[in-house]
């Protein structure tokens, strides 16, 4: 095990928790005969469809829990709705049935379909969005209206296989325990880990499925501290 105080703390905390959690196998996918997760298989997404079924998802979660938001896509898989000319075209009422459990459903039926004649005006295809480079596909995806930096930054990582390091309540919530960050700041947390990792989607996208595995087990609101990987260099349970 390598030593915290010689290695760039956000490089350890990878690494430990990676080798606490195993691979997570994010983002998963159903479509197209996707195997939901899929730990250390980074060929995902494959298709158009599945590339389409994470940036839908990534705007379904939007202040929705994920178990909701996977009624919702395949609700939309069953309907033959995993499409940007399908959501372009289908009748919003019909569409905020079909994904009402994902919550707030009047306002992402509207972003679906915002996002969708924004790809489809412009670009034609989501392959033809994703050819941008990160700068640009960032500003493309964040002048839709109602994508914001998160879900942005989703969808440049795990759709579009950039590297963009996402950050969510999760990082916010683990980084603030451990003392290494003084405030909410989307940016500059961003470019904490962007400054530490290697430029590279894959661990990227490894690191953010296991800051949420470690929020769900250990850093909850409430924390549960027992078992928790970086319980020995976390400020929070010192002063505990």
């Amino acid at each position: 095990m390598q030593d915290s105080n010689r290695i760039n703390p956000v490089i350890y905390i990878y690494e430990k928790l990676r080798s606490s959690f195993g691979p997570q196998g994010w983002w998963p996918v159903y479509s197209d005969g996707g195997q939901g997760y899929h730990p250390d298989d980074f060929s995902y997404p494959r298709t158009e469809t599945q590339r389409i079924e994470i940036a839908f998802g990534a705007i379904l979660t939007q202040q929705s829990s994920w178990k909701n938001v996977e009624k919702a896509l395949f609700a939309l898989m069953e309907e033959s709705l995993l499409d940007l000319k399908a959501i372009a075209e289908i009748d919003i009422e019909i569409l905020q049935k079909i994904i009402r459990s994902s919550g707030y459903f009047r306002q992402k039926s509207m972003r679906l379909k915002d996002f969708s004649c924004f790809v489809l005006e412009n670009y034609g295809n989501l392959e033809s969005l994703f050819s941008l480079d990160t700068e640009n596909l960032r500003k493309a995806l964040l002048s839709v209206k109602g994508i914001g930096k998160e879900t942005a930054d989703s969808i440049i990582l795990y759709a579009a296989k950039k590297p963009k390091f996402v950050v969510d309540a999760y990082t916010f919530r683990i980084f603030e325990r451990l003392g290494l960050i003084e405030k909410r700041d989307y940016d500059a947390v961003q470019e904490l880990f962007e400054n530490g990792m290697p430029e590279d989607h894959e661990p990227y996208n490894e690191y953010h499925a296991l800051l949420v595995e470690l929020g769900k087990r250990h850093c909850r609101k409430r924390p549960d501290c027992r078992g928790c990987p970086l319980k020995e260099m976390c400020l929070y349970n010192k002063k505990a």
